[in-house]
């Protein structure tokens, strides 16, 4: 990491409590100090003191308000930070602009710094937990931007309480470090999350959370009782000293655009010891296979709400597929084989379910399972420089597609000129029992399914990506007859900049006026959020009126 060793050990006094630089120095003479500490320590001559420092000095502010932990452009470590969890390989061009800082808070009280920092130093803020924005929202900036990468990766601590079944947890805790120490603690508590063990938990609360028992449970969002949000003004913000629309807001809403959330209270529910679960492909023509996908609409929204069935329809290039498509099935079922066995053999025969392709595991097994980890200690394990080069896109589906439309879209799937997927998402149970207003997340009632179109490269083929990308493109066109309407929905948490972008210009905004730019973010924000997009901005408007919290599909506010 980059820091001034010499400078901290000889001048800095104990951090301000206001948060802001020491009283004994100002700015300008942090940087005058720093720049003779080091000139001296490496015996050259000084410059001469400039009248005030760089406007995005950001070392000399951390430096002067305690916050040891960070990396600069020039630095050694910086590179290997950059890349640590940048999971999208497309973001790695040198043509993508960098960060100013990678700053990696170890408390409240630095992370709380770091922003005040950021917005001393005139630099936009962004904010990194795992590194799986799918458009690489918390590690890129819209039009050069200058801009600060806060990864709250060390911000990992969990506390689980079984007696009330809760658990705080720090918001750069992975989900598989979640799902570990909620095993560790009892056999019969779970949390609604995802498959994905090297999500931040952060961004992935922030956009609601679908996951395996969300048909049971809910969202991860639905579970949030309480959260620590640090402001653009440093504060400290809890459930009851939040407006209620911001508290609303930050639960579903989208990440980076309410402030940071240090930390989330959330409610773990109770699951059997022994549950049910399966992990099985079935192969053939499109036609064939289009049969299994339009049976599923059928069964998979329908079932017993402890029961979840999804499934993913894989496709090659068209070159090497003879025209045939691979379909898989993951089940996961709070409840014991045989019940689990008797129930989807009813309702889906053409699956041929065998009891050996059943397994009976407890919940945290399933969890390290549907991660594709060895074991149960790997929930643990971050997978440091793991990525890939992908591009996704997502639907929402409430009227099941004829038999006759699902050959088509098969048929159209084997004539990819590279491999990829299609993965549906059973809705309906409790995810239709809560109303669409009650969180940001609104695909409730009315909505059988989600659907998350991939396409995926490999690093050899890079000269390739926009085919590769145009042609999903041209699939989810294709798509659009068959899928929700007014608006056509899509999932915040599987961002997608094809469906516009605020376009900022400038740290905290663009060239539209305030209400052009909540009327033109409106073109987006109303197929993530529905009709909830207006107290969203209202929610915005009320946090971070002066929009230090933003990205590239953020809520603006209405000022």
């Amino acid at each position: 990491m980059y820091t001034y060793a010499l400078y901290i050990h000889l001048h800095v006094p104990p951090p301000a409590p206001s948060l802001r630089p020491s009283p004994v120095f100002s700015n300008m003479a942090i940087h005058t100090i720093v720049a003779a500490a080091l000139a001296l320590y490496c015996l050259v001559p000084t410059a001469a003191p400039t009248p005030t420092p760089p406007v995005h000095d950001i070392a000399a502010c951390l430096v002067s308000n305690g916050v040891k932990n960070f990396s600069l452009p020039a630095s050694p470590s910086f590179n290997p930070l950059l890349l640590s969890s940048l999971r999208y390989l497309r973001f790695v061009s040198p043509s993508i602009g960098k960060p100013s800082a990678i700053i990696l808070p170890s408390s409240k009280t630095d992370l709380q710094r770091a922003v005040l920092c950021a917005v001393n130093t005139s630099l936009a803020i962004r904010v990194r937990a795992g590194g799986h924005s799918y458009e690489g929202l918390s590690y890129t900036s819209e039009n050069g931007v200058p801009f600060v990468v806060v990864d709250v990766s060390n911000l990992n601590k969990i506390r689980v309480d079984a007696s009330t079944a809760t658990i705080w947890a720090e918001s750069g805790a992975t989900l598989g470090e979640l799902y570990h120490a909620v095993g560790q603690a009892s056999k019969t508590l779970a949390f609604p999350g995802g498959t994905c063990s090297t999500l931040g938990l952060g961004g992935f609360v922030s956009g609601g959370g679908f996951g395996l028992i969300a048909r049971k449970h809910g969202i991860a969002a639905d579970n949030v009782l309480d959260a620590t949000l640090i402001d653009a003004s440093g504060r400290a913000l809890t459930r009851d000293t939040m407006d209620a629309d911001v508290f609303w807001a930050i639960r579903g809403g989208g990440g980076g655009s309410w402030g940071v959330v240090y930390s989330w209270k959330l409610q773990l529910v109770t699951v059997p010891d022994t549950i049910t679960v399966f992990d099985m492909d079935r192969r053939g023509p499109a036609d064939d296979i289009a049969g299994l996908v339009h049976k599923w609409q059928s069964v998979g929204p329908n079932l017993p709400d402890e029961f979840y069935v999804s499934t993913r329809i894989y496709f090659t290039s068209k070159d090497t597929n003879g025209g045939n498509l691979t379909m898989s099935f993951t089940g996961h079922v709070l409840a014991p084989k045989r019940e689990a066995l008797a129930v989807l053999n009813k309702a889906y025969p053409e699956l041929r379910l065998a009891e050996s392709e059943l397994s009976e595991v407890s919940w945290v097994e399933a969890a390290a399972k549907f991660a594709l980890l060895k074991s149960v200690a790997d929930l643990t394990s971050r997978g440091v420089g793991i990525g890939e080069y992908a591009k996704r896109k997502s639907d929402y589906v409430q009227a099941p597609i004829s038999r006759q439309d699902m050959v088509k879209i098969m048929q159209y799937m084997t004539m990819a000129p590279t491999e990829g997927s299609i993965q549906l998402n059973p809705y309906g149970a409790a995810m239709a029992r809560i109303g669409s207003g009650e969180r940001p997340f609104p695909h409730r009632a009315g909505f059988l399914y989600s659907i998350q179109y991939a396409v995926d490269w490999k690093a050899a083929e890079n000269g390739r990506a926009g085919e590769f990308m145009g042609w999903l493109r041209e699939f989810y066109k294709f798509m659009e007859p068959y899928v929700s309407k007014n608006p056509r929905g899509a999932y915040v948490n599987y961002v997608d900049l094809d469906l516009g972008t605020n376009n900022w210009t400038s740290v905290t905004g663009g060239t539209l006026s305030a209400a052009d730019s909540v009327s033109h973010a409106a073109s987006w924000g109303r197929r993530y959020f529905l009709n909830n997009f207006d107290r969203l901005v209202r929610a915005k408007s009320k946090i971070d009126p002066g929009n230090v919290f933003n990205n590239a599909q953020s809520i603006p506010p209405l000022h």
